[in-house]
């Protein structure tokens, strides 16, 4: 009688158990298991040592809705200056604003005049201005704020001129590129609103943004600069 042979057999050469291995793999999972659970003990006690050494965990937590950033100013910015912060948060809100309702007004008059150009432009300042201002100015001033750094200080108000700056141009919109319509300025505002009454309104509504947010800055500048001259 012919007998199969035994699949739990090790002993003939060349032939190979699928069964044999399985102590094998078991210790190769609970080694894997075993560096898992070392490695989140050690992030963990990373993480409860920074804590414990002073240094903050900037967890984000803005906007509520969406979380991508950390603000934090009613814990982490001296009581003295929290409402220059605020304020400062408020022209950061500002700028978004306006180039937010920019694109909105470009896209109106894109869909009128048919003008890619100009709908690429309202894209690259909006899609490029919102997250450059919060790096470049806001940020920094957070962090002047918070440590009282010279350095911060410096580089907020160096980006702050620039941002000022845009502002004024944009609340004009001079005909230099594409007769300024990718700007919602006086003088574009005042060229659409003689072709298409709901562009021009578009327009001015934006014109009167941009002369608030640079009012905004103006003030938020100078009482930055008077805060850090009494506290150089």
């Amino acid at each position: 009688m012919h007998h199969d042979p035994n699949p739990f057999d090790e002993g003939t050469a060349g032939d190979e158990n699928p069964f044999s291995d399985s102590n094998g793999n078991a210790r190769e999972l609970s080694s894997w298991e075993s560096d898992l659970r070392r490695r989140e003990a050690d992030i963990k006690r990373r993480e409860e040592s920074l804590k414990n050494a002073g240094v903050p965990m900037e967890e984000k937590n803005w906007p509520p809705f969406f979380p991508i950033i950390h603000h934090d100013i009613a814990n982490e910015i001296p009581a003295n200056v929290q409402k220059l912060q605020y304020l400062a948060f408020a022209s950061w809100l500002g700028i978004v604003l306006c180039l937010s309702w920019n694109f909105i007004a470009v896209i109106v008059c894109w869909i009128k005049e048919g003008d890619s150009k100009l709908f690429f432009l309202a894209t690259i300042y909006a899609l490029l201005g919102i997250p450059l201002s919060y790096l470049m100015w806001y940020r920094p001033l957070y962090r002047a704020m918070r440590t009282n750094s010279a350095f911060s200080f410096g580089w907020f108000f160096l980006c702050y001129l620039i941002h000022i700056g845009f502002c004024i141009i944009a609340a004009i919109a001079p005909p230099i590129v594409f007769q300024g319509k990718s700007l919602t300025g006086i003088l574009a505002a005042i060229d659409t609103f003689s072709e298409h009454l709901i562009i021009g309104i578009f327009y001015f509504v934006g014109f009167a943004l941009f002369c608030l947010e640079t009012l905004l800055s103006i003030g938020v500048l100078q009482k930055v600069y008077m805060y850090f001259r009494g506290h150089k």
